[in-house]
């Protein structure tokens, strides 16, 4: 799928999303701990960007443990950026938001931030040297020495491996009041539509857009979770 339909889904799916995705809070929980630590060393009021926001689940957890962050919230579909901000209304954080809707090229000069998180976006781009290109941008809107938390679906398909965690992980979907047809949807997008590669490949591939090597510091099913620090070699 191009970026006009990923855009597409997700357009379709943002009213029902966070409510679909209910019964695997579990890992997102666990993502979300580790987060915290991962950026416990952060200024007081730093400044975070948040990649392909979605409904803005990790940023809204991150607004309530740390009041003076700031946040940029970039998000290409409209009604999906729409539950991100109507979460951050709720919340009342609203005021440390800056909402914006498209993708990373179109985004103002507003400034370097300390940190981002970029969560199951980058499977979406199938060709390696743009999902490079991709991370490299992230990178350049990092101040120097920035940090970058991203997970991915990853594993190598070609291996034994991948059949008993895309089993497992099937499985869980249908747990998850997910239809029939949408597991077999998905069944079909890993195998044509997400770049699905072996973690190792993934670490290299934000290397390879101006990181230093990540620390791969989370696994959940196929979800596999990096931090990344900005490369001296990449400041200007």
């Amino acid at each position: 799928m191009n970026q006009d339909e990923i855009k597409a889904v997700f357009d379709q799916q943002a009213t029902s999303y966070d409510v679909q995705w209910a019964k695997t809070a579990a890992i997102k929980d666990c993502l979300y701990l580790l987060l915290e630590s991962l950026f416990a060393e952060l200024p007081a009021d730093a400044r975070i960007l948040c990649v392909g926001v979605g409904t803005g689940a990790e940023l809204a957890h991150l607004a309530r443990k740390n009041p003076a962050w700031r946040f940029t919230a970039v998000e290409p579909s409209g009604p999906m950026l729409d539950g991100c901000r109507q979460r951050a209304e709720e919340d009342g954080f609203t005021s440390r938001c800056y909402f914006h809707e498209g993708y990373l090229d179109s985004l103002p000069a507003i400034g370097l931030h300390d940190a981002a998180t970029c969560f199951l976006v980058s499977q979406f781009i199938l060709d390696q040297q743009a999902r490079s290109g991709f991370f490299r941008e992230i990178s350049s809107k990092l101040k120097p020495g920035g940090i970058l938390a991203s997970s991915d679906l990853a594993s190598d398909v070609a291996s034994p491996e991948y059949e008993v965690l895309l089993r497992a992980w099937m499985s869980m979907m249908a747990s998850s009041d997910i239809l029939p047809e949408g597991i077999d949807r998905m069944r079909k997008a890993y195998a044509n539509d997400v770049g699905v590669l072996p973690p190792i490949k993934i670490a290299s591939i934000i290397e390879a857009g101006g990181f230093e090597p990540s620390v791969q510091f989370f696994q959940a099913g196929l979800i596999h979770a990096w931090l990344s620090k900005r490369a001296l070699s990449n400041v200007a």
